[in-house]
Parts: C-alpha cells; sequence; structure tokens
C-alpha cells in the first residue's frame, strides 16, 4: 500500500509539469551554440513532429520566419554573394539560424497545444524558481570573493565589480545579464497578472539585481501604462511596490547607476564637446582637507553627537570610547578605507581583448575612419550607428528593398565572423567581414569597445533588431516583421492580458541585441504569447458558449 501511495504522488508530481518542455528550455537557452544544437535534436527526438502548418491564412505559427528565409536568396543572386565561398559560409550560417527559430516555437507551440494551460503555467513557474536560485547564488558569490554585503558599492579589486557587479549576475542561461534582465522583466508582467505576488517579487529583485538600466526603464514604462489603463487596485498597488523597490536600489544599493543612467540622457540628447584640458595652479588646491582633517572632522562630530545624548546613553558608550584608534598625539580618529589606493581605482591595463581590437585597428586603420582617431565625447554610439544605417541605405538606393544580406552589415553573425572572438567563435581560416560592416558598425563597436570600460555599454553597442532587419533584409524584412510577427500576436489583443504588455515589452528589448540569433528571450516570450492566446481563446469560447 505504501508503495502505491508514493508511486501516484511521485506520477502527480510529474504530471503537473512538462518536463521535456522545462528540459528544453535549461538547455536551449544556454549561451553556448554547442548546448542549443543538441537540445534541439533532442526534443526533437522526444516530441517528434514537423508539421509546421504554415499559411497566409489562420497560419499556426507566424509566417515571419517562413518569409524572411526568401530575402536572403533574392539578395545573394543579386548581389552575386555566391561567388565568395567564404561568405558563403556565413550566408548559410544565417540560414541556419532562422531554421533553429523555427523549430524552437514549433516545439513550444507543441507544447502548449499538447498540455493543458496549467501545466504549462506550472512549468514556467519552476523555470523561474530554477532561475532565482542560479542569480542568487552568483550574487552569494560575489559577496562571498569580496566579503561585502553589497558589492554595488565595493570598489576593491580594481573596481573589478562596484557599478558593473551586474554584469555576473547571468542566471539559468549563462548568458549576458541583459538576456536575464530580459527574462525577468518578462515575469514580473507576467505573475503580475496571474497574481502571484512571491514570484513576482523574487523576479523584480532579480532584475535589480542585474543592474540593467534600460530593462528597467521599459519594464517601468510598461507598468506605467499597465497601471494607468488596465490593472485592478490590487495590482497598482504591487506596480507601485515594485517602483519603490528600483527607487530603493537605485538611491541606497548602487546610487552610482542613477548618475550612469542621468549622464548617459546627457549625451544622447546633448553631445558633450572634446575635452579640453585645463592648467590648475597650486592655489586651487589650498581648500582641499588632507585625509588626516577629514578624520578629525568625523570624530569631532561623532563625539559632539555623542555629548548630547541623555547621560545614562553617554555612561554606556565610555568604554568603547576607550578602545577607539588615536594618533600618535592622542587624537581620537575613524578609521576609513582610503578608496584613493590604487587597488580602489580602475585599472589602466591593457586587456587581452582589447589588445586584440586595438591590433585589429591598427592594421585596418585606413579603412576605420571613426576607431582610428583619438576618442571624443559625443553621442552614444546606438545613435550613431542607427544614423549610419540610414546614410548606408540613402547611399545605397539598390539595397533598400532586401537589404545588404545576412552577415553583411548588422547582425551577432557579422560580429561572429570576423573571428575576434564576439559573440562565439568562428574558424579564422573563413573569416569573412565584408567593407560595408567594417566602415561602419564595426568601426563604432571597435572606437567604443577598444577603450575603457566605461565605454563598453550597452548604449554605445550596434546590437539591434530593427537595425539588423532593416540594413540586412531591407524594408521587405521590416514590413514582413511587421506583419507577420508582431501583428500574429498584436491581432489578438482584444483578448490577451499578459501578452499585449509582453509584446510592447518586447518591442523595446528589441533594441538592445539581436534577439532572433540569440535564440533566448524569443523563445521565451513566444512560449508565453503563445499559452496566453491558448488560455485566453479557450475562455472566450466557453463565454461564447454559455
Amino acid at each position: 500500500m505504501f508503495n502505491s501511495i508514493t508511486d501516484f504522488n511521485f506520477r502527480k508530481i510529474i504530471n503537473r509539469v512538462d518536463w521535456k518542455l522545462l528540459l528544453f528550455l535549461m538547455l536551449f537557452l544556454n549561451v553556448k551554440l554547442g548546448v542549443k544544437i543538441p537540445a534541439i535534436i533532442l526534443i526533437y527526438l522526444l516530441r517528434f513532429d514537423f508539421k509546421f502548418g504554415f499559411s497566409f491564412k489562420n497560419s499556426r505559427l507566424p509566417l515571419f520566419y517562413l518569409l524572411i528565409l526568401i530575402i536572403p536568396f533574392i539578395d545573394l543572386i543579386i548581389n552575386r554573394g555566391y561567388s565568395n565561398p567564404d561568405y558563403l559560409i556565413v550566408f548559410f550560417t544565417g540560414i541556419g539560424f532562422w531554421l533553429l527559430c523555427i523549430l524552437a516555437i514549433h516545439q513550444v507551440k507543441l507544447a502548449v497545444e499538447n498540455n493543458d494551460t496549467e501545466i504549462i503555467h506550472r512549468t514556467i513557474l519552476v523555470f523561474f524558481i530554477i532561475n532565482a536560485v542560479f542569480s542568487f547564488s552568483n550574487f552569494a558569490a560575489i559577496a562571498w570573493e569580496t566579503g561585502a554585503i553589497n558589492p554595488y558599492r565595493y570598489q576593491g579589486e580594481h573596481q573589478k565589480y562596484f557599478i558593473g557587479t551586474g554584469d555576473y549576475i547571468k542566471g539559468l542561461t549563462f548568458d549576458t545579464s541583459t538576456t536575464n534582465a530580459a527574462l525577468n522583466a518578462f515575469a514580473v508582467i507576467y505573475f503580475l497578472i496571474r497574481k502571484n505576488n512571491l514570484m513576482l517579487f523574487v523576479c523584480m529583485v532579480v532584475l535589480l539585481l542585474t543592474g540593467s538600466n534600460f530593462l528597467n526603464m521599459a519594464l517601468i514604462f510598461a507598468l506605467a501604462l499597465l497601471f494607468i489603463f488596465k490593472s485592478t487596485k490590487a495590482q497598482k498597488s504591487l506596480i507601485v511596490v515594485c517602483l519603490m523597490l528600483l527607487v530603493v536600489f537605485m538611491v541606497k544599493i548602487s546610487p552610482q547607476n542613477d548618475r550612469y543612467i542621468d549622464e548617459t540622457f546627457k549625451d544622447a540628447i546633448h553631445p558633450p564637446g572634446p575635452l579640453v584640458a585645463k592648467t590648475t595652479t597650486a592655489a586651487s588646491f589650498t581648500n582641499i582637507p588632507t585625509l588626516e582633517e577629514v578624520r578629525q572632522k568625523f570624530a569631532k562630530h561623532y563625539l559632539d553627537s555623542i555629548q548630547k545624548l541623555p547621560g545614562k546613553n553617554r555612561a554606556a558608550l565610555k568604554p568603547s570610547l576607550a578602545v577607539l584608534p588615536r594618533t600618535g598625539q592622542g587624537r581620537i580618529v575613524v578609521d576609513t578605507v582610503n578608496i584613493n589606493l590604487l587597488p580602489y581605482q580602475k585599472s589602466t591595463d591593457t586587456t587581452a581583448e582589447q589588445w586584440k581590437l586595438l591590433k585589429f585597428i591598427d592594421a585596418h586603420k585606413a579603412r576605420l575612419p571613426l576607431s582610428a582617431q583619438v576618442y571624443k565625447p559625443g553621442k552614444p554610439g546606438k545613435i550613431v550607428t542607427f544614423f549610419q544605417t540610414l546614410l548606408f541605405l540613402r547611399q545605397h538606393p539598390v539595397k533598400i528593398i532586401t537589404g545588404s544580406g545576412p552577415g553583411n552589415f548588422s547582425s551577432k553573425l557579422a560580429f561572429r565572423a570576423t573571428s575576434l572572438g564576439f559573440a562565439g567563435g568562428y574558424p579564422a581560416k573563413h573569416t569573412y567581414i565584408s567593407n560595408d560592416f567594417l566602415t561602419n558598425h564595426l568601426d563604432v563597436y571597435l572606437y567604443f569597445f577598444s577603450k575603457t570600460a566605461g565605454l563598453r555599454s550597452l548604449t554605445n553597442s550596434p546590437y539591434s533588431v530593427y537595425d539588423q532587419l532593416l540594413a540586412e533584409y531591407g524594408l521587405l524584412g521590416l514590413l514582413i516583421f511587421t506583419i507577420y510577427y508582431a501583428g500574429f500576436f498584436a491581432k489578438h489583443y482584444k483578448t490577451l492580458t499578459y501578452g499585449l504588455p509582453l509584446l510592447l515589452l518586447l518591442m523595446m528589448i528589441f533594441l538592445t541585441d539581436y534577439w532572433f540569433e540569440q535564440l533566448s528571450v524569443i523563445v521565451f516570450f513566444e512560449l508565453l504569447l503563445l499559452l496566453n492566446i491558448k488560455e485566453t481563446t479557450n475562455n472566450a469560447q466557453l463565454n461564447y458558449g454559455s
């Protein structure tokens, strides 16, 4: 009897989660392509099905994925890219990424179709619990290494962590912290609508730990729209709490992020002019107190505050005053860390990655109009590359319709094919760098990312889905995306619950990376949207039938 009860409970637990889907998500969302490909093979062995159901009327999957495959072949013929063997490798690699997108969304769709919606919801819940465990473990490891409860203020080890602590909170996917931030931004909206308050706050905390300023602002914008147009009183309260958590993080935990956002906005709206060196006389420093004077002043304020305490409380502090550190003259001082020492300053050593970029710049400086120059503050790199794309299409009207082809201007594939170590490895003997990519987006990337760590940021990165679609697939690619991808989900706007704000959030996230090639955030977004479409469609049918 005991065995039968145990078997029953075990089967009940197993049946409450789609373990095939969970295993697929845990493996396929991993950053390594060497893990993604075995994951897709494994899920097809477990759930063998190739009936994709593409059609122009009531397509089972977004027709965008099928139509976007046609454009590169048109471009290959027009621009005679088939004559370059190295480009053919890039070309078919790009086609391979789109095929992986199709295979992935098909399996997600199968999981939604073949399971009760509550099973999928529990599977998503388990995924985010595991991801939170990994994320908090990342934070705990940093706190253990630094010995600091708040590593976001820790400036030791040449500011290895400090403002960049969030970059190490990678979560279950081991991908960039931006990926972890995007997934948890989805989760905040998802759990808010699902009324799972505990997971809402867990995912909000994980999002904050990643330190992604852009994702924080994008989420707050989406939550603000929910607050105004579509939320209950309870949800409004939860949104306010999430906003308060963000404020506490920015003010108390990582105040330097607040300054970073302010400076970024100023640079974007009013780019600064070139820095001008100023000569300063010694007299200018006469009013700056020495470290000893600072300590004395601090100690004096401390003692004055003690004297103002009631007699009983002041007497209780007397033993502690006797053991306070003193100078040779007997003055009490409060010992503080001297952040002016070398270990607390940013390292000025050139890293191996920077050396690689600098050598590349030196070898191609005649063709790099920007990165061959000395750095001068100006507009963020993402804005610069956007205007580069518009100027490029204006100068090459023939490429406005179908673009310049995959890997030729703006994509993760274009960066990977340089063999410089961007976005994964690539065989050096088949290195391919188109001139259009070299003199535009690669030039901007080198300009910022070969410099100090402070310039190697999301705002200076050329990565963007919109840039990729417009530059490499032309207006036709952008049109197909709008109608047959965004439109595929948006046509259900009247019934979607968490799906509509997630779609809005995704449109903003598309500004940050080449997400279709990343094969992570997109897959999870599609799972959530397909699930929301199924459950809201079923509810609508039930209401209609009743």
